[in-house]
């Protein structure tokens, strides 16, 4: 394998007819350069996906109430309920595992500005929240702080704004914090800005919403103890898919709605969606894969067939070396390795251009900013490995039938061929 005068010889060969040689590496780097793109897309669309996830507490269940479609205990169809404060506390003593229940209370976009500051203003949606529910969302204190639960308790007048209503109402350079928003007439000082975890934001209403403590909020503008919607996260290591039974079952008790009215108790299950784009992930994977190895089987037929010429155009000499005493194991592996060292060299070759293509794919979006759902294309080095691994095995399989051709040529009837 190490001979010097082998290797000669492997090089003679593949340069005796150069256009043949390249025409056939081509079907093999193609091969390679295609797994290696399909990859890196399957992987910046991951990337884009997870992004969008990025800080979001994903074993979550958000659950509201909306109108009952069955009688029950003497209540009538079509009664319209709230969830209490008191069915958090319920939530929490009945169903063990949970880590977080966020009770929200929420107020939309009225028909004019319900946000104003001096002479600006502007349309934003206000929460009422606990302080975990910044565990629960994709977002990050830039500047001063979020609520806590002295906030809550006081009921202070308190709201974190996010940095795009900081861009609308304030000058670039003015200092926000302990300054004073009038939410729908009442006065509320800021003491904190956020920013979302996510890069692939950028919408009409990315950081532009509003926290403001939940007691303030239900005091301020009349929700008693009313809870709008819940957000319910699970411990690590628990499902919140296999204890929202268990959920929905305790606040229909207490809310007395009907054991199998399915429409009274409207909700979604994050963690649920979140392993159905998990398989998307392997699904990409096992089609990138699947399209790149059948392209690479076609350049590795491509070998194998110009081998087979290669062997009919050498069969004299082939006959010769056998006549001459070569062992049969020594021309078999003089084919295989022609093959091997056609196939890596040609797939190494793939793997250049296609890591230059990732390279460019990579510094337009960096260029561009970020594309949304598809965010840092590229593959590790496992996947090289793999491709490196397929590369040898695919010039066995290219050399395998053309050496096997090539031993069984006796020296006699080579000699006879002109």
């Amino acid at each position: 394998m190490f001979s010097k005068d082998r290797w000669k010889e492997i090089m003679e060969v593949l340069s005796s007819n150069v256009l043949r040689t390249v025409a056939t590496a081509f079907g093999v780097g193609w091969g390679i350069f295609i797994l290696i793109v399909l990859l890196a897309a399957g992987k910046g669309l991951e990337n884009g996906i997870r992004q969008e996830f990025n800080g979001v507490a994903t074993n979550t269940l958000f659950m509201w109430s909306e109108k009952t479609s069955m009688a029950y205990q003497g209540l009538p169809e079509g009664r319209e309920f709230s969830f209490k404060l008191e069915d958090v506390d319920l939530i929490r003593r009945n169903v063990p595992g949970l880590r977080i229940i966020s009770p929200r209370n929420s107020m939309g976009r009225s028909d004019g500005d319900n946000v104003i500051r001096g002479t600006e203003g502007g349309q934003y949606r206000v929460f009422g929240d606990y302080p975990e529910i910044i565990e629960q969302n994709s977002i990050f204190i830039s500047k001063g702080r979020f609520l806590n639960h002295k906030d809550i308790k006081e009921k202070r007048k308190v709201v974190v704004i996010g940095n795009g209503i900081r861009n609308d109402l304030y000058d670039t350079d003015e200092e926000v914090i302990g300054t004073y928003v009038k939410i729908s007439g009442i006065n509320f000082m800021v003491v904190g800005i956020y920013k979302e975890k996510s890069s692939n934001g950028g919408g009409e209403d990315s950081e532009r919403q509003i926290y403001m403590p939940f007691t303030t909020f239900s005091q301020a503008y009349n929700r008693a103890d009313n809870v709008g919607w819940m957000a319910i996260t699970a411990e690590d290591g628990k499902s919140i898919s296999q204890l929202n039974k268990t959920i929905l079952k305790t606040v229909k008790e207490s809310r007395k709605v009907h054991p199998d009215d399915e429409r009274a108790i409207g909700y979604f299950d994050l963690y649920e969606q979140y392993n159905r784009v998990e398989s998307l992930f392997g699904a990409i994977s096992f089609i990138a894969y699947f399209v790149g190895v059948l392209v690479l089987i076609s350049g590795v037929i491509g070998v194998s067939n110009i081998m087979l010429i290669v062997i009919k155009e050498r069969t004299k000499e082939i006959g010769i070396r056998r006549a001459l005493g070569e062992n049969p194991w020594s021309i078999k592996l003089q084919i295989l390795m022609e093959s091997i060292f056609l196939t890596i060299i040609s797939g190494m070759v793939g793997i250049i251009f296609g890591s230059f293509t990732i390279y460019g794919i990579n510094a337009v979006l960096d260029s561009v900013g970020p594309v949304n759902m598809f965010l840092n294309p590229s593959v590790s080095l496992g996947v090289v490995l793999i491709a490196m691994g397929i590369l040898v095995i695919a010039g066995l399989l290219a050399g395998f039938i053309p050496a096997n051709k090539a031993i069984k040529i006796q020296p006699i009837e080579a000699l006879r061929i002109e």
